[in-house]
């Protein structure tokens, strides 16, 4: 590019700035077989590392470019090894790939170390022995009816990439819950598994609820499970919930589950939590 047509640093940063999920996945670079690298993810972090949401992102996406054949995602096991920095590189490894179930294995690489490293079980489609219907929440109350989050319920800079409001029920939500509509501003270029490892992880765990005093919270496990085909929602909007099961000795054990707008759990995640201060 002539120099006269370079963007200025700022106009750099802005663009960074406004990168939604679609623009990150198409900003990962090849490096050779199964390697990725990306440099840049502003907007996206919270203190000193990247929203545990978009690091998990990027990955999922690392993996679908590495192996574009792949059969849906089922689940997935993230380990939050080191913090996660704007500049990182990807490594995919195809542990095993049977008939109908394939074994992803995705490495995220800061500074040459380990920052995130995750297990994605891809499984194809087949004829059911036997159904469990996926669990629908009654009286769901809709977005459009839901108080929006004040500058300060969304202190993270992740969150000004999302819309966010209360979603308690009207007596109240459980010791340790925190539940909310999550919808992100951006969300071209997506797939719609895709767009719920992204956001699944949105929310404070529930824990910060139960806490005598301010401190940080950092999580160390993610356990997902995608409950069949996902079904539509309506605007973009989904509504998420975090549940501490038990905290003590600064951990939190958590349950982590994804409703759409009627209702109908599409993910249920566990997740472990670290406690500080």
């Amino acid at each position: 590019m002539p120099e006269a047509e370079q963007p200025d640093a700022a106009s750099n940063a802005s663009a960074e700035a406004e990168m939604g999920f679609g623009a990150l996945a198409a900003q990962l670079e090849p490096l050779g077989k199964g390697r990725f690298k990306l440099d840049g993810a502003a907007g996206w972090m919270q203190g000193r590392t990247m929203y545990g949401g978009t690091a998990a992102f990027i990955a999922y996406s690392a993996a679908k470019l590495a192996f574009p054949d792949l059969p849906p995602l089922r689940a997935a096991q993230v380990g939050f090894v080191a913090p996660v920095g704007e500049h990182l590189e990807v490594e995919v490894t195809m542990l095993r790939q049977g008939r109908s179930v394939a074994q992803v294995e995705t490495s995220l690489l800061c500074d040459g170390a380990v920052a995130q490293r995750t297990l994605w079980l891809f499984g194809a489609g087949r004829e059911s022995n036997g159904t469990v219907a996926a669990a629908v929440l009654p009286n769901v109350i809709q977005p459009e009816d839901s108080p929006r989050l004040t500058a300060n319920d969304m202190a993270p800079a992740f969150t000004a990439r999302m819309d966010m409001r209360r979603a308690d029920p009207p007596e109240g939500s459980p010791p340790g819950t925190i539940r909310r509509w999550v919808r992100l501003k951006d969300r071209s270029g997506l797939d719609p598994v895709g767009e719920l490892v992204g956001i699944g992880d949105a929310l404070p765990p529930g824990s910060a609820r139960a806490m005598q005093r301010m401190g940080p919270i950092s999580s160390i496990t993610w356990a997902l499970t995608i409950l069949g085909e996902v079904p539509p929602t309506r605007d973009g909007w989904w509504l998420l919930e975090t549940r501490s099961n038990h905290m003590a000795n600064g951990f939190s054990s958590e349950t982590l589950r994804l409703w759409n707008s009627e209702g109908v759990e599409v993910m249920h995640g566990l997740q472990s939590v670290a406690v500080f201060g």
